[in-house]
């Protein structure tokens, strides 16, 4: 087992000798442009991690690896043209440094060489990746869907969020692992078991984030602070909040998520305090806590050694504590 960094480098040379000049360069760049961006590449490294847990080199897992990054950065192209985005980590997006019709077709060509790059394995693991796959984008479409309904809906319930950002997120995180036991050939139940934690760890992993969009640091977290509550979005702390406020302040908060002021400092505040006050914001630390507990739980069932379960129950504590 290596470390964290030693996968995200190994990482990075695949990705950089798969970047390579083709044409038409008006459908290419754009693809290289994103992937050029950067990122922690989370999903690759877990790929990687979890062959060599167990036990194959993770050279044989690169190229499953790669898809996972490839269609993940598909789903932001098309999520910033949907979200009419201007920015993604920091940069422009690529349907504003070309247009939409080229981040459309772009992006189209992305989910077809994340496809493609499954032919490289032998035909039973060619089919095994290409189903798990298939379910997964299938099962992110749905959560952007979601995602998208609940922007003009009133009545979002926690389980339906819940389920939200398990298929937006978590199923791909859970997918990247069980991916890299499928090329290390390990049991059905381990495959099944190290998806299991992956999508766990990724439902914390996202609450993680909704929680730091209102409470991190500026100065660390890379986003502004208070985005999801000037975008209004329906986010687990403001459905909690809404479920254990008095009815004034349940009033409030419904009224401050139905406007849009030029100056949001005073709503970003106001929100902010009301998820505190109402015990939304420990709440939604105790299911993080809850879900990171599940995933660790799960680990436990895995038929490997414990030294790497410890190295997996370690990334996952990193992960939750995490201030970006």
């Amino acid at each position: 087992m290596q470390n964290i960094s030693f996968y995200q480098d190994a990482f990075k040379s695949y990705l950089d000798a798969y970047i390579t000049n083709k044409k038409p360069e008006t459908l290419y760049d754009p693809i290289r442009y994103i992937l050029k961006l950067g990122g922690k590449r989370l999903r690759p490294v877990l790929t990687l991690m979890t062959a060599e847990i167990f036990k194959c080199d993770y050279k044989k897992a690169l190229d499953a690896a790669l898809s996972i990054e490839v269609f993940h950065n598909f789903s932001l192209v098309h999520d910033d043209i949907m979200d009419d985005a201007p920015l993604r980590r920091g940069r422009k997006t690529v349907h504003e440094k070309w247009n939409v019709n080229t981040g459309i077709l772009s992006g189209d060509a992305m989910l077809i060489l994340a496809y493609q790059l499954f032919e490289k394995y032998d035909p039973l693991k060619f089919q095994t990746l290409a189903k798990l796959f298939s379910k997964t984008a299938l099962e992110v479409c749905e959560g952007q869907q979601y995602d998208i309904d609940f922007e003009t809906r009133d009545d979002v319930t926690i389980p339906e969020y819940l389920i939200m950002i398990e298929f937006k997120t978590a199923v791909l995180i859970g997918a990247a692992m069980k991916m890299g036991a499928i090329v290390a050939e390990a049991s059905e139940e381990d495959q099944m078991a190290i998806y299991d934690f992956g999508k766990n760890l990724g439902i914390a992993f996202q609450l993680q984030d909704d929680y730091l969009d209102a409470f991190g640091d500026p100065k660390t977290f890379g986003k502004q602070i208070g985005g999801d509550i000037i975008e209004n979005k329906k986010t687990y702390l403001y459905l909690k909040a809404l479920e254990f406020s008095n009815n004034d302040d349940r009033y409030q908060l419904e009224d401050l998520f139905s406007i849009n002021p030029k100056d949001n400092t005073d709503k970003i505040e106001t929100v902010k305090q009301l998820f505190i006050s109402s015990g939304s914001s420990d709440e939604t630390k105790s299911a993080i806590e809850e879900y990171t507990n599940k995933a660790f739980s799960v680990l436990e069932t895995i038929n490997i050694s414990d030294d790497k379960k410890s190295v997996l129950k370690q990334f996952g504590e990193q992960l939750m504590k995490r201030s970006v």
